[in-house]
């Protein structure tokens, strides 16, 4: 079994960057390959003009960085805000992220049906009268024993900060 093979021929006419093939005879097709031609460039967006060329730059800058073996230099590095550092240091320290993770996602279900509760209390007809009537009440009552006179409020900025303590612990 003897296989032969032939030498692929690449002409380097003028006619393919046109995109037209040269013609050739029916043998000599066979062996050719031609390549499709490109797509037109993108238009750049109206809506925001420079972030394409921003983007290009950047990428250029870097591979010019990388080229000539220098480290590439950030423009615009912002730095994180500090709460957003804390909630990372408290995440890095929790042992089950699956419970946490868990927790949240209930909590956040648990709002969504209780705000849906409400509305649905609130359509009600006389109800939400007759709630607002009660809130009052209550506000009222608190701030008179709590907050009137200075035992009673030394007494409940006490007892605010020992839940605080049960809650987060010792700070």
């Amino acid at each position: 079994m003897a296989s032969t093979t032939t030498p692929l021929s690449i002409s380097s006419s003028s006619t393919l960057i046109d995109g037209k093939a040269p013609r050739q005879s029916a043998a000599a097709s066979s062996q050719c390959v031609t390549l499709p031609t490109l797509p037109p460039p993108p238009v750049p967006s109206q809506n925001r003009p420079g972030k394409g060329t921003t983007y290009c730059r950047k990428i250029a800058r870097n591979v010019i960085a990388m080229a000539t073996g220098e480290a590439p230099a950030e423009v615009g590095t912002t730095e994180v805000p500090e709460i957003i550092k804390t909630v990372q240091e408290a995440w890095d320290k929790v042992e089950d992220k699956y419970a946490v993770s868990s927790l949240a996602a209930a909590g956040f279900v648990g709002l969504w049906v209780s705000s849906g509760m409400v509305s649905a209390i609130d359509r009600l007809p006389l109800v939400p009268g007759v709630l607002e009537i009660v809130g009052i009440g209550y506000s009222g009552w608190f701030a008179y024993k709590n907050l009137i006179f200075k035992p009673d409020r030394d007494a409940l900025i006490q007892k605010i900060k020992d839940t605080y303590k049960e809650i987060i612990g010792s700070s």
